[in-house]
């Protein structure tokens, strides 16, 4: 194949969008379309939906396809397919994963989840005790998972089991692909402060998965895992938005069109944390920069850090801004959303949700262990559990 530059990749957007006008073709045919011309994300192989070409040609694509007003596939509707199990996927999976799941999941006809934490495993991950044992071609699962997001809407769930008890913890975990429509999964909402229930607990009872729906090898499940985490971290800290996108938005206006509210101490604060904002956004474009040449690394962590102490910071700045109206509460209404809407709801509503910002994904405490070992090069926290088999570890 001829070497795709950014004048032919715009070339072949303007041949897309040319036997595919947006206005009179069907959302899910366009996406459909763009994805089988290799368009949807470009450093993809050829025939996964992209052109093995590098990743920051992306923002090429995306260019012309805004100017013409093509649609998007609601990125953060599916983010956990996007973020975390695509890339999982295409690090790991057989052909035939790759063909089955890439396609659905990009075009957005099929939402995922992920099926990592538990109660007794959530900052301590590895410590998992959901069972997979091998019945013939199929794994039959039993245990509980917790903090899944979307798990309501969602069609897969990336999953992690114990395949053998007699290994220690990281060496007797495996990595499936879970049918969240198949007997035995039981998905019961957690109502969160916000009122809302956007995360689930999912238990699993008897639920047979074909070994073809492993990935990676018997027992490798957290090597396949820690490339799911690393990308869950950027997924999170690390999505490119606009100056003043994201929290500082929304006070930032508000700091603009209400004098009346503005104090000497709020100014300082607001003046700090837009400035920490701004910091953590370049941090973020030059951290995608840096996966044009690789998977992403520690540095992912930090990020997702910022973001996590940003967050809770700005919201509390914005509740105080706005006084005793900071105090109210637009809606306590019960709802399991798709999505997580920061600025679409009040300054109460962001307050409370950023509360959990510092948990999923990862606790920063963790992550600060994360960036002091593989970042700062710093020792490691002694540990006594390397060489203990999982059964044996007390709980």
């Amino acid at each position: 194949m001829t070497a795709v530059d950014a004048a032919e990749l715009r070339r072949l957007t303007r041949e897309l969008l040319a036997a595919h006008p947006p206005a009179t073709t069907d959302r899910t045919d366009f996406l459909q379309a763009r994805f089988d011309a290799g368009l949807a994300w470009v450093h993809y192989p050829a025939g996964l939906g992209g052109l093995d070409v590098p990743r920051s040609l992306q923002s090429v694509v995306d260019a012309e396809l805004a100017a013409a007003g093509a649609p998007d596939n609601d990125p953060r509707r599916i983010g956990i397919g996007l973020g975390m199990a695509a890339p999982t996927i295409l690090g790991f999976g057989t052909d035939e994963q790759k063909q089955r799941f890439l396609r659905p999941l990009w075009v957005g006809e099929e939402v995922w989840c992920q099926l990592f934490s538990e109660p007794g495993a959530g900052s301590d991950l590895a410590a998992l005790g959901t069972r997979a044992v091998r019945d013939g071609e199929d794994w039959v699962v039993d245990g509980q998972k917790v903090w899944t997001s979307s798990a309501h809407v969602a069609r897969w769930g990336i999953l992690i089991a114990r395949t053998d008890p007699h290994l220690p913890k990281h060496r007797g975990i495996s990595y499936f692909i879970c049918d969240m429509t198949d007997p035995g999964v039981e998905v019961r909402p957690l109502r969160q402060i916000t009122g809302e229930a956007e995360f689930n607990e999912v238990f699993l009872t008897g639920v047979r998965i074909p070994d073809s729906r492993r990935l990676g090898p018997v027992g490798d499940g957290w090597k396949v895992a820690r490339t799911t985490l690393m990308n869950e971290r950027v997924s999170i800290g690390g999505s490119r938005i606009p100056r003043e996108g994201g929290m500082i938005g929304p006070v930032a206006r508000t700091w603009r069109e209400h004098p009346e509210l503005r104090t000497h101490d709020l100014h300082q604060r607001l003046l700090t944390l837009w400035v920490e904002a701004e910091v953590a956004r370049l941090a973020g474009e030059r951290l995608r920069q840096q996966l044009v040449a690789g998977q992403p690394g520690p540095e992912g962590s930090g990020m997702k850090l910022a973001f996590a102490r940003l967050n809770q910071e700005i919201s509390g700045l914005e509740v105080e801004l706005h006084g005793e109206e900071g105090l109210l509460y637009d809606d306590w209404t019960m709802r399991r959303p798709e999505l997580v809407d920061f600025t679409g709801r009040g300054a109460g509503y962001r307050y409370l949700r950023s509360k959990g910002n510092s948990i999923e994904g990862g606790t920063s405490e963790v992550l600060l262990n994360i960036v002091a070992e593989r970042v700062l090069g710093l020792p490691a926290e002694p540990r006594n559990d390397h060489d203990v088999a999982w059964k044996d570890l007390s709980r």
